[in-house]
């Protein structure tokens, strides 16, 4: 969950509002596909209670967007979905919920797989041409990471991308870490060879010479804002599945094979 809806949560106890959490609060970063209703609310009913229960909630929380809500397989508890979390309340928004809600049957994390399914997006939708472009092999597998250039972790995910093949790996230039980390974005994008000169400085550590030209830089922060990018690296795979940080290579390697 992130810092913004955890300090409001944390404000919300303080409030006195009715505030339970559970164990186990999932920890996915994540487009909304909205759970079955409860079989408790009737099919001519379901909208308009999700409809009152959102407007209660934004009466309750102005300062809160309310992205969606929706009913759950839990009778009475509804899921309210704020950018790409998700919080769970009553009918009446008289208690808050946070954390994981476990079916018993299955042992599945439902609060996880939510949380998984909205952090997704469309591959399709990327605008690619604002992207760096590494081919190795056939290329037949795609990826795309939002990455800054001094971060230490999209570092080590180039060591690890030496060990694979058959790859197209699509790099947004994200420099959200260190004062100088858009000027060495600037200096990639600007180079003659950009993939070259990204992978020099990622995989090598040869700095990139100075160069000035037009960049997409804004764009790609602006993009990583529409899509709540957090961090550095952010990688999305073909299949539209998003995963926050590095990968080791045996799980990276298994993750590739299963794209089709």
């Amino acid at each position: 969950m992130n810092m913004r809806l955890s300090g409001w949560l944390a404000a919300v106890a303080c409030s006195g509002l009715g505030l339970f959490s559970l164990p186990g609060q999932a920890q996915a970063a994540p487009v909304p596909g909205a759970a079955p209703l409860a079989e408790s609310v009737p099919a001519s009913q379901g909208s308009a209670v999700l409809d009152d229960i959102k407007k209660a909630f934004s009466a309750r929380f102005p300062e809160v967007d309310v992205t969606a809500v929706s009913a759950t397989p839990f009778d009475g508890l509804y899921e309210v979905q704020i950018g790409m979390d998700v919080v769970y309340t009553d009918a009446k928004v008289s208690y808050l919920l946070q954390g994981s809600l476990i079916d018993t049957k299955t042992r599945v994390d439902l609060t996880s797989e939510r949380l998984a399914k909205l952090s997704e997006v469309p591959f399709a939708s990327l605008p690619l041409d604002l992207a760096i472009k590494q081919v190795k092999g056939s290329g037949a597998r795609k990826m795309a990471v939002f990455e800054d250039p001094n971060c230490v972790y999209c570092k080590r995910l180039h060591q690890t991308l030496k060990g694979v093949d058959n790859i197209t790996v699509y790099t947004f230039l994200l420099p959200i870490l260190t004062p100088d980390s858009a000027d060495k974005a600037r200096n990639v994008w600007c180079a003659k060879d950009r993939a070259a000169a990204w992978s020099d400085w990622m995989v090598d550590g040869k700095a990139p010479a100075q160069a000035q030209c037009d960049t997409p830089i804004d764009q790609i922060l602006a993009l990583g804002k529409k899509l709540m990018v957090q961090g550095t690296p952010a990688i999305i795979f073909s299949d539209g599945t998003r995963v926050n940080g590095t990968l080791p290579l045996d799980v990276l390697q298994q993750k590739l094979a299963s794209l089709k």
